[in-house]
């Protein structure tokens, strides 16, 4: 896992061919804006999560935030025991975030 500041965190993304970028907060969270094509996988709901982590693709590059920079760390260390090569967490996550945001869909 690579924990990166927002600015770096945006650079990587845009630098990568593969990326996917997850949320791991509540929809309750969520609901105040998230990253533009942010995949929302609720880290609470953990079986939920493994089941929903279990189905992406190994060979891509994950982009992980939440809240503050905790949940998402978690969900990065989580997806390496799962064979998950490549993840990256948002340091300070959306407490920090001062770049746009959308509204999800619902």
């Amino acid at each position: 896992m690579k924990n990166l500041s927002q600015e770096a965190w945006i650079s990587a993304i845009a630098a990568t061919e593969n990326a996917v970028i997850i949320d791991v907060r509540t929809p309750e969270e969520c609901a105040g804006g998230i990253v533009e094509n942010a995949l929302m996988l609720d880290f609470f709901k953990s079986e939920f999560f493994r089941q929903e982590i279990e189905q992406l693709d190994k060979s891509k590059m994950y982009f992980v935030y939440c809240r503050s920079g905790n949940r998402s760390s978690h969900a990065c260390t989580i997806m390496e025991d799962m064979g998950f090569p490549e993840t990256v967490n948002l340091l300070g996550g959306m407490n920090a975030w001062s770049a746009p945001k959308v509204m999800p869909n619902s």
